[in-house]
């Protein structure tokens, strides 16, 4: 549906975008992910037709959308303001794009009215727009983008202003609406776990380029490089030593885990040059409770910190000859004690669930 071909942008001396080529697939929800000033939101708006690029192009459908203006592409946009208008109704706004539409004035209010059940507001179009929620905002917002029917739905870090519990409501919402319509939505996110949640496959930007394109799973897992798998939710890193290496994989010396074997798949893709470590997220790694059988790989360590959730209670562990200490996480199944800091405690760990980056 969408194409990125060398898309470059300058502002002044200022390089916004850096050579970006990708594809986006018809039908699936595509999140662009990163920190502030990494270059998403530009890209975004390139797709829109609200920024010009310094070159490459920019295709939608197929189309090189070099002269076609923002108003003439088969996109829309949902703001971070989401932009709605106080002084009018909700229906006035869901229905503000549709004014130069040939259709009737009932044939509009019916898709106004349809356009509205769709987000879940059935009813609510004589309601004053400035009289609604944050998250009745965002679904007029979505509404009015909707109406228009376009190929493209085009978000903007839409639920960074709604507290906690509306934003994970709207998430889910906007996944099983997005699956019934079929319509491409491309979401702008600095939020890595509303990325991983929504999408089908997330590009993740620094700097103005994309460091890497996969889906929520391979990303998490399997990331390209340190940078990424730092950005990606959390990630323990243990300085490491290579001390062979074969088409079987790379033998290692692990800070704190001893001497230990990764198979290829398991060696990060980018290779910067920088010292070698060995990457885990704190779910892959297990506290054996006192009495519980030895493992066949395990580490020893002191509980520095503790952090209670209720499902999940979080151990910060300083491993011994680690100077530094590994988050883990495990769940509070019933029966499961919480233990306490400065408890001496063994750690249990797969060797596939490391990753190595040098």
């Amino acid at each position: 549906m969408i194409e990125f071909r060398e898309v470059q942008k300058y502002y002044g001396d200022y390089h916004a975008l850096r050579g970006i080529t990708a594809t986006i697939r018809a039908g699936e929800f595509f999140s662009l992910l990163g920190p502030s000033g990494c270059g998403k939101t530009t890209l975004l708006r390139t797709i829109a037709g609200f920024e010009d690029i310094s070159s490459g192009a920019v295709l939608i459908d197929g189309k090189d959308m070099s002269n076609v203006p923002a108003n003439r592409r088969p996109t829309n946009m949902v703001f971070q303001s989401y932009a709605i208008f106080p002084h009018l109704s909700v229906a006035e706004n869901v229905g503000f794009g549709l004014r130069r539409d040939p259709r009737s004035k009932a044939e509009k209010a019916k898709a106004v009215e349809e356009a509205l059940e769709m987000v879940g507001l059935k009813g609510y179009g004589p309601r004053a727009a400035h009289a609604m929620s944050g998250g009745q905002r965002q679904r007029v917002a979505l509404a009015r983008a909707l109406i228009l029917k376009p190929k493209v739905l085009l978000l903007d870090e839409p639920m960074s202003a709604l507290d906690k519990k509306i934003r994970e409501q709207m998430q889910v919402e906007l996944m099983k609406l997005q699956r019934e319509l079929g319509i491409t939505f491309v979401l702008v996110t600095h939020d890595q776990e509303e990325a991983l949640i929504m999408s089908d496959r997330i590009a993740v930007m620094f700097d103005g380029e994309i460091a890497q394109l996969a889906d929520p799973e391979t990303l998490y897992r399997h990331p390209d490089s340190r940078r990424v798998a730092d950005f990606i939710g959390v990630m323990n890193f243990l300085p490491a030593t290579v001390t062979g290496e074969s088409g079987a994989g790379v033998s290692l010396d692990v800070a704190g885990l001893g001497r230990l074997d990764v198979a290829p798949d398991q060696v990060a893709a980018t290779r910067t040059g920088g010292e070698p470590a060995v990457g885990f997220r704190p779910e892959t790694l297990t506290l054996l409770y006192e009495g519980q059988p030895a493992a066949a790989h395990e580490a020893a360590g002191i509980i520095d910190e503790v952090v209670y959730y209720g499902d999940m209670t979080y151990y910060d562990v300083r491993l011994d000859g680690v100077d530094k200490p590994v988050r883990i996480s495990m769940r509070n199944v019933f029966g499961r004690p919480v233990l306490d800091v400065g408890t001496r405690t063994r750690i249990g760990w797969a060797p596939g669930a490391l990753v190595l980056f040098r």
